[in-house]
């Protein structure tokens, strides 16, 4: 879940969509997510190999 979408207000302007809200709060509260299986390695890279990679030498 993105964290922009966890920090947004919400209005709630008619009984209805408190309804709704409250609904869909319900069905997600008992569901996770998947795990994550990491395929592929990662490193940092240093300033210098980054300039590198773009063509341009510090």
């Amino acid at each position: 879940m993105a964290t922009k979408s966890i920090l947004k207000t919400i209005h709630i302007k008619s009984p209805k969509s408190a309804s709704r809200l409250v609904s869909a709060l319900e069905n997600a509260s008992g569901k996770s997510s998947k795990a994550v299986e990491m395929t592929r390695t990662a490193s940092d890279a240093s300033q210098k190999e980054i300039f590198k990679m773009f063509g341009k030498e510090k």
